[in-house]
């Protein structure tokens, strides 16, 4: 039953605009109304429907320093029927109205940073990017929500679309300048690049926090990714036990299986952090680096009880063509494709550092395997 409710509420973040009521909540829990909302201020220690807007305010206030939008379509975008009632309620939870939180908040939280591939850090510190990198072949990040942000193609565009938007700070990782010449972007503003040691996103954290001046931030941070992590594992110890797992990421070039608990965008979070038993071969092919390709001959022991799959489509030189290894034979046999136990998730959620792509890793595997 609390288990039904936790989903219930997974399911109430990705859908805070509907128009719920307590009812609802509670048949999508197949769970009787009293005992609903007893359960959920348990989770939560609130009220169904103070913890609904909670969610609204808190994507209202990010809507309204990230846009020029009128309060009413902020209002209606979030899920309040009304500006009077968001106006209300907003004030009630922050303490000013919107257009004042708005106003007292320009001149402070203005600094306009452009972070590639690191805005995962800057949104989960209170920051939105003033633009947002976009790839051709890969999309954008749309977990982050940045919804009103604009984007720049970071293949076919270059500094001088980027210089349009004027940015104050820019943050780079090592590598960047595959996409652009970090002496043409210290031309454009003050850039700082540092390493960034992809498994230890806790050091990237606090490194951006740093730079920024939100250092106050950082511990609230991690803890709520830690108490999240072991909450799940708790209940992945319950429902997978011993089974195995492996996480593919399949493009045109061929199918590469990424590495154990130490290394790569998923290891340390699918078995580290919450436990999960890799498959053998993720330790035998993989040792010592993120990545490991995987011949058709190795395919065919990938025996593992559950497979993550993401489709990298950079290099397709037609529309699915980074789907066509499904048809392989050797793909149709394993046991995890028999057994429907195939799960495809989002690329860029997925081959991301960032905590809140950690977060969402973490969602996305109770959501199958819990």
């Amino acid at each position: 039953m609390r288990h039904a409710v936790e989903l219930s509420i997974e399911h109430l973040k990705e859908h805070y605009a509907n128009p719920w009521t307590v009812e609802q909540l509670a048949e999508l829990a197949n769970v009787a109304r009293w005992h609903y909302t007893r359960i959920f201020k348990e989770i939560t220690t609130q009220y169904p429907l103070d913890y609904l807007n909670g969610i609204r305010i808190d994507r209202a206030k990010h809507m309204l320093l990230a846009s020029d939008d009128r309060l009413l379509d902020i209002a209606q975008f979030v899920g309040f029927n009304s500006e009077y009632y968001f106006n209300r309620r907003f004030k009630q939870t922050v303490g000013v109205s919107p257009g004042q939180y708005r106003r007292n908040h320009y001149r402070q939280e203005n600094m306009r940073v452009f972070a590639p591939f690191l805005e995962d850090f800057l949104v989960a510190l209170g920051i939105t990017p003033v633009v947002q990198c976009s790839h051709s072949r890969w999309g954008k990040q749309d977990y982050l929500g940045l919804l009103h942000v604009p984007v720049i193609d970071i293949e076919n565009e270059d500094i001088a679309v980027l210089s349009c938007h004027k940015p104050d700070c820019i943050i780079i990782n090592i590598g960047f300048e595959r996409w652009m010449s970090d002496d043409g972007l210290g031309r454009l503003a003050p850039t700082y690049q540092f390493p960034h040691p992809g498994e230890d996103w806790r050091l990237t954290l606090r490194k951006s926090a740093e730079l920024l001046g939100r250092k106050d931030r950082v511990l609230d941070i991690i803890s709520q990714y830690e108490h999240k992590a072991s909450e799940a594992k708790r209940l992945l110890r319950q429902s997978v036990r011993t089974q195995t797992v492996a996480c593919l990421r399949i493009s045109a070039l061929g199918i590469s299986l990424y590495a154990g608990p130490d290394h790569g965008y998923t290891g340390p979070i699918l078995y580290k952090d919450l436990g999960l038993t890799p498959h053998p071969l993720v330790l035998q092919l993989s040792w010592g680096a993120r990545i490991a390709s995987l011949t058709k001959e190795w395919l065919k022991l990938l025996d593992a009880d559950h497979l993550f799959i993401t489709f990298d489509k950079r290099h397709s030189s037609w529309e699915g063509e980074e789907r066509s290894m499904l048809d392989w034979s050797e793909w149709q046999s394993l046991p995890a494709v028999q057994g429907g136990c195939v799960y495809e998730v989002d690329f860029l959620t997925w081959m991301n550092y960032g905590v809140i792509s950690h977060g969402k890793k973490i969602e996305d595997v109770l959501r199958v395997l819990a």
